[in-house]
C-alpha cells in the first residue's frame, strides 16, 4: 500500500522529559519524510532539554543526561526542523494529543510561528482506536502480522516512528474498499480525510481553551449558511466567558486578551488568540 499523496508528509514521534505540554521539554525527536514520488528521508535526532531529565523517563527512553549533554538544544535545531517540516503534512500515534502540542510549544519558544492550523494532522492512534480500540503494540501485530517486540526496541523514539509508519500503511491497505464491502469500515488514501478521521475533539487551540462552536443569531437561533450547513465560531471554554464567542469578548472585554497573555497558558492558546484579535481589527478597519 503507498500513500496517495499530493504534498509530503512528516512521520513523527517524540520522546520527553515528561506529559506536561507547558513544562516539559523534548529529548528525541524521530521523523520519516514521505515525499509524493515516494522518496523517504529518516532523521533520528538526540536534544538537549537544558534541564535533568528525571529518572523515570531515563529508564523507560534509555536516554540519560550524559546522552544529551553534548547535543543541540531544540531552539538550535528549530530553524532547520521548520524548512524541513514547511509544507508537509504531519501523521502520528497520538499525536494530537500530545506530540503536535508539545512540538508547537518548542517552536513557539524557539521564536518560530509554526501554523500547524494549516497542516493536516492525522493520528493513527486514533483512527486505530476508532477502528479497533487497542494500542500501538496491538495495532502493529494486527496490521503487520508480527509482535511490536520481536521487530522493535519498546519506548525508542526511532523504533515506534518506524512502526506508527507501518501501521498506517497497514490501516490503509486493511481498510480498503478492496477488502472492506461495508462503506464505515473504508479508509480513503487520502491526507485530507484522515486527518479529518483523526480529529478528537473541536478544539481551535490544542489546549482546549478555545473551540468551535455553533454561531447564533441576535436571537438565539443556530445560524447556518446558504447551503443549510452549520455556521461556525471560536468561543471560550473556560473561565467566566466560557461560551462567548471570541470575538465578541474582545469587543466588549480587551483586558481578557492581555490576561490571558500574561497568564500561565500554552503559547498555542496565546498564540491563536492573537491570530483572532489580529483577523478581528482586520475586519473591523
Amino acid at each position: 500500500m503507498k500513500l496517495h499523496l499530493t504534498k509530503p508528509i512528516v512521520i513523527f514521534d517524540l520522546e520527553t522529559t515528561g506529559l506536561d505540554i507547558v513544562k516539559d521539554r523534548i529529548i528525541q525527536l524521530s521523523y520519516i519524510k514521505v515525499s509524493p514520488n515516494e522518496e523517504e528521508k529518516r532523521v533520528n535526532l538526540i536534544i538537549n532539554p537544558e534541564r535533568p531529565i528525571p529518572a523515570e523517563i531515563q529508564q523507560l527512553t534509555g536516554i540519560g543526561d550524559s546522552d544529551v549533554a553534548n547535543q543541540p538544544t531544540f531552539k538550535q535545531l528549530a530553524t532547520q526542523l521548520a524548512d524541513d517540516f514547511r509544507g508537509c503534512d504531519f501523521a502520528g500515534f497520538n499525536s494530537n494529543g500530545f506530540d503536535i502540542p508539545l512540538l508547537a510549544e518548542e517552536f513557539l519558544r524557539a521564536g518560530i510561528d509554526f501554523d500547524f492550523s494549516k497542516c493536516h494532522l492525522i493520528d493513527v492512534q486514533t483512527i486505530f482506536h476508532k477502528m479497533e480500540r487497542r494500542n500501538l503494540a496491538a495495532a502493529y501485530e494486527f496490521y503487520c502480522g508480527r509482535k511490536m517486540e520481536d521487530d522493535y526496541e519498546a519506548h525508542r523514539a526511532d523504533q515506534d516512528t518506524e512502526a506508527t509508519y507501518r501501521v498506517l500503511m497497514g490501516e490503509l491497505d486493511y481498510y480498503s474498499p478492496e477488502r472492506q464491502t461495508e462503506k464505515e469500515r473504508q479508509l480513503e488514501n487520502d491526507m485530507a480525510f484522515l486527518a479529518n478521521l483523526s480529529k478528537k475533539n473541536n478544539n481551535v487551540d490544542f489546549a482546549g481553551r478555545i473551540i468551535w462552536a455553533q454561531a447564533k443569531d441576535a436571537s438565539g437561533k443556530p445560524r447556518v449558511d446558504a447551503e443549510g450547513q452549520p455556521v461556525m465560531e471560536e468561543v471560550f471554554n473556560f473561565g467566566k466567558h466560557k461560551g462567548k464567542p471570541v470575538a465578541e469578548v474582545l469587543r466588549y472585554d480587551p483586558g481578557y486578551f492581555s490576561w490571558i497573555c500574561a497568564g500561565d497558558f500554552t503559547n498555542n492558546t496565546k498564540q491563536v488568540l492573537t491570530r483572532i484579535r489580529l483577523r478581528e481589527s482586520k475586519l473591523n478597519q
